[in-house]
């Protein structure tokens, strides 16, 4: 009886196939390369900042010593 009332749904392929793999894979890829992209650019302006920074600090410093 209980086979009667089940409907058999038609299984869906849900392994991807290896298109969709290798374009998986290069997304991944081309996200990873960007994000690091991102990441140097980011440290790359925070070093400048911090030398900024500490110009500034040592400039302070020097006209405070010649007072």
């Amino acid at each position: 009886m209980e086979s009667a009332c089940r409907k058999d749904k038609p299984k869906l392929n849900s392994t991807p196939t290896r298109g969709d793999r290798s374009r998986q894979k290069s997304a991944q890829q081309e996200l990873k390369h960007r994000q690091r992209a991102e990441i140097y650019a980011l440290n790359k302006v925070m070093t400048e900042l911090e030398q900024q920074q500490f110009e500034g600090f040592c400039k302070q410093m020097q006209s405070q010593s010649e007072s």
